[in-house]
């Protein structure tokens, strides 16, 4: 594993988690200037407009390193989950370093608005990404020292059904609202949904490890 690439992603995936929490900051002050709390103000079309296509071109930001640091799929797709997590956990962190916010682990935030709103406690986005960690270092350690490294059918199976019951836990209160963010108002999150999600996610993950280090051996 080439150490300076390592290095160098982790900067830019902590520096593009500064950015994240800038922008959100600037949001906040301009549309929820008394706080922000649900239900959600209202935003005009242009700011709504605005914050979806910042969201989608960050994701094309991640993607755009994870393509040129790796020289198959299966490697992209490791340095695009590492990314997007490091991204992910320092977004709150200086989010909390520059207005205090969160208040604690089980607040409710707005995570996503592509392809619909997900919301749910900063303790579940942080979890899932400490999961992407998880993953994403055995794929970039093994990418270097398997030469045809990938995810068996079981394995795919479990983190792709793991990731759907996630996604759900997140957006099924968006779904009651039909997707309108200025009505959108979460419930309980659905902790047993996003629990077997993670759980089943973590399965893949260790039965992807374990295959791939048999691999390694022979």
């Amino acid at each position: 594993m080439n150490r300076k690439f390592f290095l160098w992603t982790t900067i830019f995936a902590i520096s593009m988690g500064f950015f994240e929490s800038a922008v959100v900051v600037y949001l906040r002050t301009i549309a929820y200037p008394g706080g922000f709390s649900f239900p959600l103000q209202p935003l005009s079309t242009d700011l709504a407009t605005t914050e979806i296509l910042r969201e989608l071109f960050s994701l094309i930001m991640l993607f755009s390193v994870a393509y040129m640091l790796g020289k198959r799929a299966i490697d992209r797709f490791g340095w695009f989950i590492y990314n997007f997590a490091i991204w992910d956990i320092f977004y709150y962190i200086f989010l909390y370093l520059l207005i205090g916010w969160p208040n604690s682990i089980a607040t409710m935030d707005l995570l996503f608005m592509i392809p619909v709103v997900w919301a749910g406690p900063v303790w579940a986005p942080v979890l899932l990404s400490l999961l992407m960690i998880f993953l994403a270092v055995p794929i970039i350690i093994f990418s270097q020292r398997i030469r045809y490294m990938r995810f068996r059918f079981k394995e795919f199976l479990f983190l792709s059904l793991g990731s759907v019951l996630c996604f759900l836990s997140f957006t099924l209160d968006s779904f009651r609202f039909s997707g309108n963010m200025n009505k959108f108002e979460p419930g309980s999150f659905n902790w047993i949904v996003f629990g077997i999600g993670a759980l089943t996610i973590f399965i893949g993950i260790l039965m992807f490890i374990f295959h791939n280090k048999k691999s390694r051996r022979k």
